[in-house]
């Protein structure tokens, strides 16, 4: 039976409202989660030095190794445990999600090939899959419509305090571990001194697993209901609601991909050139990179869902898109010259506003999706989404850098050069797709919400 395209809620317990400090606590925990997943995998991107002496590999297999090896089965693993969540408890699913990443992190020490530190990400990756599909999904039921687009910039406020935590503290302690070669510890024996990093964190893990058991399995809201009156709904049934919404699914997923390349290429890679082309040390990087992205990601991500929410209590449906438009253009007005600069300072001082338009729409474009599907289809078009930005974004971000550095340019030290031409790509496009979608998006919208 196809199912109706106007939600109603399953039981009048549905229509009880959230209390907010809850519903606030509930994200910030869940922003902790993605802050620790973004925390396992940014960190490669500091020990690209150690790792290509040690394998003896080139950028190309470093980029590979940073995006597509856990890209591809993060986006894959993502649809079934979409669907996992739509139909079973979202908080159990989390929790154990992040134990098994965990321990694939910690197992990354362990790889002593480049196959099997490719197959450790493949694990990360698997395990990262569970964490936002679910999120999403759980804070679509606590927050109203018009405000989920602000509670979903505080959940991706994660992504932004994990790579500056990984930065920082990363840059420092990888800095302080790697000043020998070689470490040796009970049972594991002597291993190269980088391999200690994901020991270190893969453990916390573990109290993050637990501290996923202080939320509660919210009640799900706007359910849709099939012609006998079922609220569960078939693959099938689901297939029909994403299909005739299809324009706006691929507009926001293909948009966003072009956001995501940016944003994954630039954390791959500005480490690397800042090391190669200004001679900065390990630490020195990571605390200038660290410094800069938590207070303008954060101030970006804060806007980006204000603007959501003020430009739709104004009657533009298609907010949440529309917040797409001054990313692309802030990319290319600053990130794009950023790694064009003679100096590490000019190249600092249109880093911080080029990152401030790049994070503006990671919160809203997730709640874009949310806010045109019923309760049971969201998670699954949320895992949908994700396969499509990750499989694109994460693999295409760290690997054009390399492949443009290896075989356009023919020089290492031209990996600024090939990161602006992969950020100057991928903006023009985003901006050309987010455009075209915005007239589907609304039509979709009011169908939903009329």
């Amino acid at each position: 039976m196809t199912p109706t395209r106007r939600p109603e809620t399953s039981a009048p317990a549905a229509q009880a409202s959230v209390p907010s400090t809850y519903a606030w606590y509930a994200a910030v925990v869940l922003m902790l989660c993605y802050t620790l997943s973004y925390i396992d995998r940014q960190i490669l991107s500091l020990l690209v030095p150690f790792i290509k002496a040690d394998l003896k590999i080139n950028d190309t297999l470093v980029g590979l190794l940073q995006g597509f090896s856990f890209a591809l089965f993060y986006a894959i693993m993502g649809l079934p445990l979409g669907r996992v969540a739509d139909s079973a408890n979202r908080r159990n699913l989390i929790s154990i999600s992040i134990a098994f990443w965990s321990i694939f992190t910690a197992g990354c020490a362990l790889a002593r090939s480049y196959t099997t530190l490719f197959l450790a990400r493949v694990g990360v990756g698997i395990g990262e899959a569970g964490l936002n599909p679910a999120s999403f999904s759980i804070l679509s039921d606590l927050f109203p419509k018009e405000r989920l687009g602000a509670a979903l910039s505080v959940f991706y406020i994660g992504n932004l305090l994990g790579s500056s935590l990984a930065l920082i503290v990363g840059g420092t302690a990888v800095q302080a571990v790697t000043r020998q070669p070689e470490i040796t510890l009970p049972v594991l024996g002597t291993i190269a001194s980088w391999r200690m990093t994901f020991l270190i964190l893969g453990l916390p893990g573990l109290f993050f697993a637990l501290l996923v058991f202080t939320l509660k399995e919210p009640i799900r809201k706007n359910l849709a209901r099939t012609s006998t009156g079922a609220t569960r709904l078939t693959i099938a049934e689901t297939f029909t609601e994403i299909r005739s919404r299809w324009q706006s699914v691929l507009g926001i997923s293909v948009g966003f991909v072009f956001q995501a390349a940016c944003n994954y290429g630039f954390t791959a890679w500005v480490p690397t050139y800042f090391l190669r082309a200004h001679g900065w040390t390990i630490g020195q990087t990571g605390r200038a990179l660290g410094f800069l992205i938590l207070p303008f990601g954060c101030l970006g991500l804060y806007l980006g869902g204000w603007l959501s929410e003020r430009w739709q209590k104004r009657g533009m449906v298609d907010a949440p898109l529309l917040v797409g438009i001054p990313c692309a253009i802030g990319i290319l007005l600053f990130l794009v010259p950023a790694m064009l600069m003679p100096s590490a300072g000019w190249s600092l001082a249109l880093i911080g506003p080029g990152l401030f338009f790049l994070v503006l729409p990671m919160g809203t474009a997730g709640a874009a999706l949310q806010l045109i599907f019923p309760n049971q289809v969201r998670a699954q078009v949320s895992a949908l989404y994700l396969f499509i930005l990750n499989l694109g974004g994460l693999t295409l971000g760290p690997l054009m850098p390399g492949v443009f550095a290896d075989y356009l340019f023919k020089d290492p030290k031209m990996i600024g050069a090939a990161l602006s031409l992969t950020m100057a790509i991928s903006g023009v496009l985003m901006l050309i797709v987010v455009s075209v979608t915005r007239r589907p998006y609304r039509k979709h919208f009011l169908e939903m919400n009329s």
